[in-house]
């Protein structure tokens, strides 16, 4: 089974945020971005992440416009790099999360969500073993592909 890495499917532009910012401001950046989720940073340290769900809530809740401090999920889940994408979409389980931050060596490298890592995960893990080369080429010239017995 091949093991793809969450370096393979991390988003590496993701727009990251102070804590100190605005609410309105974080809200005007989701909406405009790609991205549903914006990685809060605190001198290069990710601190929380700001969902869209975040912003909803709040409006829908207070009407207030506190910083995005009052409202970032924390603490952070984050994943390295070289985590297979099976690990991250466990993890992103585990903590009931859609979005990692990447993080190597405590240096955020971008970010990986769950619909990046839908492609890569299967409700069924199907594991294929072969018991002979599945290509072979017989000493007529001709090729085949067969799958042991």
């Amino acid at each position: 089974m091949i093991e793809t890495t969450v370096e393979t499917v991390t988003t590496p532009t993701t727009p990251t945020i102070d804590p100190e910012t605005p609410v309105t401001e974080a809200a005007e950046r989701l909406r405009t971005t790609e991205v549903s989720a914006l990685v809060v940073l605190d001198s290069g340290t990710v601190v929380g992440v700001v969902t869209e769900g975040d912003i909803v809530a709040l409006v829908a809740e207070t009407g207030e416009r506190p910083p995005v401090r009052a409202i970032m999920s924390t603490p952070v889940t984050t994943v390295a790099s070289d985590a297979t994408v099976f690990e991250a979409a466990e993890r992103m389980r585990a903590a009931g999360v859609k979005h990692l931050p990447v993080v190597d060596d405590g240096v955020f490298l971008g970010l990986v969500s769950a619909s990046s890592l839908a492609p890569y995960c299967s409700r069924h893990n199907v594991a294929v073993e072969w018991e002979d080369d599945p290509l072979r080429v017989d000493g007529s010239g001709t090729t085949g592909v067969t799958a042991g017995d």
